[in-house]
């Protein structure tokens, strides 16, 4: 192996933080991970990974070497494709992850618009609201909704979300239309559980530029969008939900907007990948083409 080859085997040994995940996502043995490991040790002269039964780290020196390879390993991938300039443009597989309604709404109907302009992509979408790990899963990059944790990933804002609070018409001649925040004490929601954490989402929203938020009761907690949005048809209570998510619904009649004047702060999306890969031509197509639709049927 040259250099670069035990350098991108070492970056993803520490990403994965084992051997044996490292070797499937690379489709090597792992006693081939495990011997580039440590011939990588033997040439630099210093130890790189801490080794335990149960996981793999980094040394102090092997977290310093990691930062320096993925810039190498960049160099080297830029170098690679300077003169691949082809005339059909950016070619291969691209391994997409995106929340389910937005997969499902957005990104899925405007799919052959993708293709048509890039005929050398084939695209795997990966559609799910459940966390996904890039580097053990394998995917290139991922969307999401929300705060974002300190994962190390690369990530590409793309606008924020706005939200809004709705109910069924029959839920509201049932129960009457809250004007504010202080009339929740007599209306019920229906409650999102996390799908990562389980924890229930507290009622939002913005009083005098700041954030305000109290838990509500309801009899009914779910953990997707499509079960929340159902459920508020169904007339089970109030939900906050993107607008672009309930704007037939609205149209429709079929679902009303209350307290207008206390949103939830808009949600952040944010498009993820690896350091990696952060220069593929075929990846920084798709990104381009995500932004610009969902600036465009999302946050106009």
């Amino acid at each position: 192996m040259d250099r670069i080859d035990l350098f991108r085997i070492f970056a993803r040994v520490v990403e994965c933080a084992s051997f044996t995940r490292a070797a499937d996502t690379l489709g090597l043995p792992r006693s081939s991970v495990s011997a580039a490991v440590q011939a990588l040790e033997a040439r630099v002269g210093a130890r790189l990974l801490h080794r335990s039964t149960r996981k793999v780290a980094p040394t102090q020196d092997g977290a310093a070497f990691y930062e320096r390879c993925l810039r190498l390993i960049a160099d080297a991938e830029e170098m690679e494709g300077l003169f691949r300039q082809s005339a059909t443009g950016p070619a291969g597989r691209l391994r997409i992850d995106v929340p389910g309604r937005i997969g499902r709404l957005v990104i899925a109907p405007a799919l052959p618009d993708f293709l048509t302009r890039y005929p050398g992509i084939d695209v795997e979408l990966g559609v799910t609201d459940r966390a996904v790990n890039l580097v053990e899963d394998s995917v290139d990059c991922v969307l999401r909704v929300g705060p974002l944790a300190d994962s190390g990933l690369i990530a590409r804002p793309i606008g924020a979300l706005p939200l809004i609070n709705v109910a069924s018409p029959g839920y509201l001649e049932r129960h009457g239309v809250p004007q504010t925040p202080a009339d929740l004490d007599a209306h019920r929601a229906v409650n999102y559980a996390s799908p990562s954490s389980g924890r229930i989402e507290d009622w939002e929203w913005i009083e005098g530029g700041a954030r305000r938020s109290r838990p509500m009761r309801g009899r009914v907690t779910v953990n997707s969008a499509e079960a929340y949005i159902a459920c508020c048809l169904a007339g089970l209570g109030l939900i906050q939900v993107p607008a672009y998510d309930v704007q037939s619904h609205l149209d429709a009649g079929e679902l009303v907007e209350v307290m207008p004047g206390h949103r939830a702060a808009p949600m952040p999306m944010t498009l993820l990948y690896p350091h990696r890969q952060h220069l593929s031509r075929r990846l920084q197509a798709f990104a381009d083409w995500l932004e610009a639709l969902l600036r465009r049927q999302l946050l106009a």
